[in-house]
C-alpha cells in the first residue's frame, strides 16, 4: 500500500515537472528569410507603373529581415529592419490592442487595430475567400477560415537551435474542403513565453501576418518554413533568446514623432491590400 502510495507521488511529481516552464520576461533575435521566384521579380518590374502603393506592399519583406522581439507581461514589441525601413509593432495584449509603426523613407506613419475589428476583417476575409472557391472549385487556396480545424501532432526528432535542444512536431490543418495540410515546426518543449508562441515570420508586419495553429504547440517555437502568396519561401529561425537583461517599461510606449492613424484608414494607403486574415501553409 505504501508502495503503491509511494508510486501515485512520484507519478504526480513527474507530471507537474513536465509542464513548460512559462516565462514572463525575454528578448528574442529572430532571423527571417524570404525568397520570391524569378518570374515575381519580372512581373513585379513590368507592373511598376500601375501598380500604386499597394503593388510596393507586395514584396515587403522580400529577402532577409531580422527582427528583435520584446516581451514583458502583457506587453510584446517587435522591431523588423528591412532593406525598406523599419516596422515596430506594439501588442497590449491586457489592452487587446495592436499597434503598427512604419519607418519608410523617412515618413513615420502608424495604424491600431482591436482583436475585435481583427476578428471582423478575418470573417470579411473568410467570406471573400469562400466566394473564390465556388467561382473556381478546381483552384487549391491555402487560405485560412474559422471553419479549419488544427491539431499537433509530436515527433521523437530533436535538433539544436540557439544552443536549445528542440522538437520536431507536425502541424496538421483540415481546410473546410475537407484537405489537410501537415507541416512541421521545431519548438522547446520545457519553455513556454507568456503571450507569445512564436516570433519572425508575417508577425514582422502586425496586423497583417498570423501563424495558423501555433498557439496549440505546448512550447516555444524556434523554427519552421512557410509558403507564401505567389511561390515565395519563407524560413525562419531564432538566434538568440536572453531572459537575463530587464526590459524597462518605456520600451513599450509609442513615439510621439508618428501619425497614427485607425487600420481602416490606412488600408486606404495601400489600395485595400492588408489582408488581414491571409494565413500561411507551413512546411518543413
Amino acid at each position: 500500500m505504501k508502495l503503491l502510495l509511494l508510486l501515485s507521488l512520484f507519478g504526480v511529481s513527474f507530471a507537474v515537472s513536465a509542464q513548460p516552464k512559462l516565462i514572463s520576461q525575454a528578448i528574442i533575435s529572430t532571423t527571417t528569410n524570404v525568397v520570391a521566384p524569378e518570374e515575381d521579380d519580372l512581373q513585379t518590374v513590368q507592373n511598376q507603373g500601375g501598380g500604386g502603393p499597394g503593388a510596393m506592399f507586395r514584396n515587403f519583406g522580400d529577402g532577409e529581415t531580422k527582427a528583435t522581439t520584446f516581451l514583458k507581461n502583457g506587453m510584446v514589441k517587435t522591431v523588423v529592419k528591412t532593406d525598406m525601413g523599419r516596422t515596430t509593432i506594439i501588442r497590449n495584449n491586457d489592452t487587446k490592442l495592436t499597434t503598427t509603426l512604419l519607418e519608410i523613407m523617412g515618413n513615420k506613419n502608424g495604424f491600431y487595430i482591436s482583436d475585435a475589428e481583427q476578428a471582423s476583417m478575418k470573417k470579411r476575409m473568410d467570406s471573400m475567400m469562400q466566394a473564390r472557391r465556388k467561382d473556381s472549385s478546381s483552384q487549391r487556396i491555402h487560405q485560412g477560415s474559422s471553419e479549419n480545424m488544427v491539431e499537433v501532432h509530436g515527433s521523437n526528432e530533436t535538433k539544436k537551435i540557439a544552443g536549445y535542444n528542440c522538437k520536431k512536431a507536425w502541424i496538421v490543418t483540415t481546410h473546410i474542403l475537407g484537405i489537410k495540410d501537415s507541416n512541421a515546426i521545431w519548438y522547446i518543449p520545457e519553455l513556454k513565453l507568456q503571450n507569445l508562441s512564436s516570433t519572425g515570420g508575417t508577425m514582422g508586419f502586425g496586423a497583417f501576418g498570423t501563424n495558423n495553429g501555433f498557439d496549440k504547440v505546448d512550447g516555444f517555437i524556434m523554427a519552421y518554413g512557410a509558403k507564401l502568396p505567389r511561390g515565395r519561401v519563407m524560413n525562419v529561425e531564432v538566434t538568440k533568446l536572453d531572459f537575463t537583461k530587464e526590459i524597462a517599461d518605456k520600451e513599450f510606449e509609442i513615439p510621439k514623432d508618428f501619425e497614427i492613424k485607425p487600420m481602416k484608414e490606412m488600408q486606404k494607403m495601400f489600395g485595400g491590400a492588408g489582408g488581414g486574415g491571409q494565413r500561411l501553409e507551413i512546411r518543413q
